[in-house]
């Protein structure tokens, strides 16, 4: 009885498998999708860096340098979206 259930299990997981790998290949990203997405997650890596630098920065003047810096990452982050 519990070879029924398992190969019952194996079977939905099969299935399953290849429920998602025709999913993934409808979910699959144009060359430009691909490059706007790098593009974004690259831009969030650094705006991440900007905001830790400006947590710890004391210099009023390195803190324009960060606030403008910043500025002008959302800029391009919402040109992006």
């Amino acid at each position: 009885m519990a070879r029924g259930w398992e190969s019952k299990s194996v079977e939905g997981q099969i299935e399953s498998f290849e429920n998602d790998r025709t999913a993934e290949a409808k979910r699959r990203l144009t060359p430009n999708q691909a490059e706007r997405l790098r593009k974004k997650g690259a831009l969030k890596m650094v705006r991440a860096k900007v905001l830790r630098d400006l947590e710890t920065a004391e210099n009023p003047r390195y803190r324009d340098i960060l606030n403008a810096a910043l500025a002008d990452l959302d800029a391009k982050l919402s040109k992006l979206d």
